[in-house]
C-alpha cells in the first residue's frame, strides 16, 4: 500500500540582496497544512551551485516516475542565474540577450543526500536565457515533460531588437538528455513561470503573464489560468486572468496545491519584491475566484520555488538535512 503524501516539502531561494540568497533552500510543512512552514537548516542553503553562473533560482521539485533503469527517486532543478551585485534594468536586459541558455540539475534517492549539481544547456543557440525550469510526468509518452521561459532572436541577428519570452518545452526520461526545444505557448507578448497540474482529466497552467509590452494593461504582471486535456497542446482553454489582483501590487512564480486534508485548492503567488509569498485558496482548480488566506507563515524571504507532496516518513527523514558546504 503507498503511504500517503499529506506533508509537504517547500523549495526556493530567498533573495539577490543576499550574498548567498540565489541558493536552493528547504522547509517542510508543519504537520499537513500547506500553509505553515518550519525551515530546514534554520533557513541555510541546502543546495549549491558551483557550476554555471553559481547562482540558482526557481527551484522545482519532482518525484521520480520510477522509470525502467531510474536510479532517482526525485530530481530538483532550477535556473541558473546569479544577480547579486548586478540588480540593475541594464543586467536584467542582457541576462535575457545572452544569459544561460543551460539549467542546474540535482537529483536524490531520500532528499536527505543529493548528487552534485550538473549543467544542462535546454535552450536553442537561438534563446538569450532559460528561466524558471518545471517539469511533469507524461504518462503518455512515459517521459519528462520540461518548460521554461527563454526570449528567440532571429538566427544571425545583433540582438539588439526587442524580443519577448515565451514558453519552450522539451522531453527527457533522466534529466541529462534532452529532445530538441519546441515553442509551446507564445501569445506575442511576455509569459514566464508556468507551472502545470493535473486534475481529473484537464491539466491546468498557471503563468505570469505581462499582457502588454509595457505592462500597462489592468491584468499585466498577474497570473493566467488555462486548461487542457492535452499536456502537449499549443492551444489551451482561457479560464481566468488577472489572478492575484487586487489583493497583490504584482505577482509571478505561481505553484498550485491541493490539500485533500483541507478540501481545498490553495494557489502561492509570490509577490516580488513586496511581500513575497502569498496563498490563495479556492474549492475548485478552474476557478476565477481565488481568496487570499486569512492565516499563513511562509519562510522569511522565500522567493519563486515549489511545494512537493511528501509522505510522513520522507518528512521526518528531513529534518536530517544539513546546511550545504
Amino acid at each position: 500500500m503507498t503511504a500517503e503524501r499529506d506533508h509537504y516539502l517547500f523549495a526556493y531561494f530567498t533573495s539577490q540582496n543576499e550574498a548567498d540568497g540565489e541558493q536552493v533552500r528547504f522547509a517542510r510543512s508543519r504537520g499537513t497544512s500547506p500553509l505553515f512552514w518550519e525551515p530546514i537548516a534554520g533557513g541555510s542553503p541546502v543546495l549549491r551551485s558551483t557550476v554555471g553562473t553559481g547562482g540558482v533560482r526557481d527551484p522545482f521539485l519532482i518525484r521520480a516516475a520510477g522509470l525502467t533503469g531510474e536510479r532517482a527517486s526525485f530530481y530538483l532543478i532550477a535556473t541558473d542565474l546569479r544577480v547579486h551585485g548586478n540588480d540593475t534594468e541594464a543586467f536584467w536586459r542582457e541576462q535575457q540577450r545572452v544569459g544561460s541558455r543551460s539549467i542546474v540539475a540535482w537529483e536524490s534517492a531520500d532528499l536527505v543526500s543529493w548528487s552534485p549539481p550538473r549543467l544542462i544547456e535546454v535552450a536553442p543557440p537561438e534563446a538569450g536565457n532559460a528561466w524558471a525550469p518545471e517539469a511533469v510526468f507524461d504518462r503518455r509518452t512515459m517521459s519528462y515533460f520540461v518548460f521554461w521561459a527563454s526570449t528567440l532572436y532571429r538566427p544571425g541577428s545583433d540582438r539588439r531588437e526587442a524580443e519577448h519570452n515565451r514558453m519552450l518545452c522539451a522531453t527527457t526520461v533522466d534529466f541529462r538528455l534532452f529532445a530538441p526545444a519546441q515553442t509551446w505557448l507564445d501569445p506575442g507578448r511576455s509569459v514566464i513561470d508556468a507551472t502545470v497540474v493535473g486534475s481529473g482529466d484537464d491539466y491546468y497552467r498557471f503563468v505570469k503573464d505581462e499582457r502588454t509590452a509595457d505592462s500597462s494593461t489592468p491584468a499585466a504582471r498577474y497570473i493566467t489560468l488555462e486548461k487542457s486535456s492535452e499536456l502537449r497542446s499549443t492551444s489551451w482553454t482561457p479560464v481566468a486572468d488577472g489572478l492575484g489582483a487586487p489583493s497583490l501590487v504584482h505577482g509571478e512564480g505561481p505553484i498550485a496545491v491541493r490539500s485533500d486534508a483541507d478540501d481545498r485548492w490553495y494557489l502561492f503567488i509570490d509577490e516580488f519584491g513586496l511581500r513575497r509569498y502569498v496563498p490563495f485558496e479556492s474549492a475548485e482548480i478552474d476557478s476565477a475566484n481565488w481568496t487570499v488566506c486569512p492565516d499563513f507563515e511562509m519562510p522569511p524571504g522565500a522567493s519563486h520555488g515549489s511545494i512537493l507532496a511528501i509522505t510522513r516518513d520522507e518528512w521526518e527523514r528531513l529534518g536530517r538535512v544539513r546546511t550545504a558546504a
